[in-house]
């Protein structure tokens, strides 16, 4: 079976923290679909992600 591959950007890492559908989803295709992001996506999701759980009332937990 030949596995798909798709790349993730930031926007997709944040949303995949903060929500659920994009979690949900790539939970479906993990077994069919390999993931990669760039440094500078995780870099980029770290940068944004903590005054977002401000903005929201929230804690980050590391």
């Amino acid at each position: 079976m030949s596995r798909q591959a798709l790349m993730l950007d930031a926007n997709i890492l944040i949303r995949a923290v903060l929500g659920q559908r994009v979690f949900k989803l790539l939970n479906q295709y993990y077994s069919t679909t390999a993931f990669f992001a760039p440094d500078d996506a995780f870099a980029d999701a770290e940068k944004y992600l903590p005054p977002i759980f401000k903005a929201r009332g929230l804690e980050p937990q590391y």
